[in-house]
């Protein structure tokens, strides 16, 4: 299988160019080469590679820069989504669009399922929402993949910036009252690939088994990366931001495992994973 992933330069651009290379042909852009908000730009490419699959792994992911800038959001996770996905069609290839937790508003307090409708609470979320419905009206043969609290090695991610902030801190706060799936950008990678072995076209969720609090989740990486750094609780009221955020955005992988007979392993046995990949050792 030859496929075409957008955002290749990503965090998870990157293990999926690893994980389906494996296996077949894999072709990866990313800016500034191509912008696929540009009129015919993810078109042109498509009908020159012709793939059998198109990942749309690009994003506009500054969750505070779209308060300022929704238009830039917009460009990018709307228009650029609804371009990929028409390329796609035009080739007669089935199109992925990664999605995020972040479309709910986190009122639930049991994990959310792909039907629950979406109700986002910023800009960026709005964006990643109205992408969702630009792609599946573009292309009737489409995976929305929505996963949450992504990390992997070399990303702007939650796990990237406390190993960096342990090489000057000996404590640090971190709140404890938003809640979601930590999932590693190689075990994402490998749900997709099982997922686009299928037909199964529609919503639905990949993350990692299980679920913490970010305050969980940063004691697990320094603990976990032999790092002696003390956590102390706090509320995300004490640290407010321009773009509200989901406190409950826990999701149900269930329907993904159903389709593909992939499993998820836990959060903390993909931590442990990424961490042998950034050179720690475990405990």
């Amino acid at each position: 299988m030859k496929t075409l992933v957008f955002g290749a330069k990503g965090q998870l651009g990157r293990d999926i160019i690893r994980v389906f290379g494996q296996d077949g042909e894999c072709v990866g852009v990313d800016l500034p080469e191509v912008d696929i908000a540009e009129p015919d730009a993810a078109a042109a490419l498509a009908r020159e590679v012709q793939p059998d699959l198109v990942i749309n792994a690009a994003a506009y992911t500054d969750v505070e820069g779209a308060e300022d800038d929704p238009d830039g959001a917009w460009r990018v996770n709307v228009d650029g989504a609804r371009r990929v996905a028409e390329a796609a069609l035009a080739v007669e290839a089935p199109v992925v669009y990664i999605s995020t937790d972040f479309v709910f508003d986190g009122r639930k307090t049991v994990p959310y399922e792909p039907g629950d409708p979406p109700n986002p609470l910023s800009v960026y979320a709005e964006s990643k929402a109205a992408g969702e419905q630009a792609t599946m009206e573009a292309n009737p043969r489409h995976f929305i993949v929505r996963t949450a609290w992504l990390f992997g090695p070399g990303g702007n991610n939650f796990a990237e910036k406390m190993l960096s902030l342990a090489e000057t801190r000996t404590e640090l706060r971190v709140v404890n009252d938003e809640i979601g799936n930590p999932t590693h950008t190689w075990d994402l990678a490998e749900a997709l690939q099982a997922l686009a072995a299928t037909d199964r076209y529609g919503i639905c969720h990949a993350v990692n088994a299980g679920s913490c609090s970010r305050f969980e989740f940063a004691q697990a990486i320094f603990r976990n990366a032999g790092l002696a750094v003390k956590v102390h609780p706090c509320s995300a009221d004490e640290y407010p931001t321009k773009a509200a955020r989901p406190r409950y955005s826990v999701l149900n992988a269930g329907l993904l495992e159903e389709i593909t007979a992939y499993r998820f392993r836990s959060w903390e046995e993909a931590l442990r994973h990424y961490l042998q990949r950034r050179g720690y050792a475990n405990e």
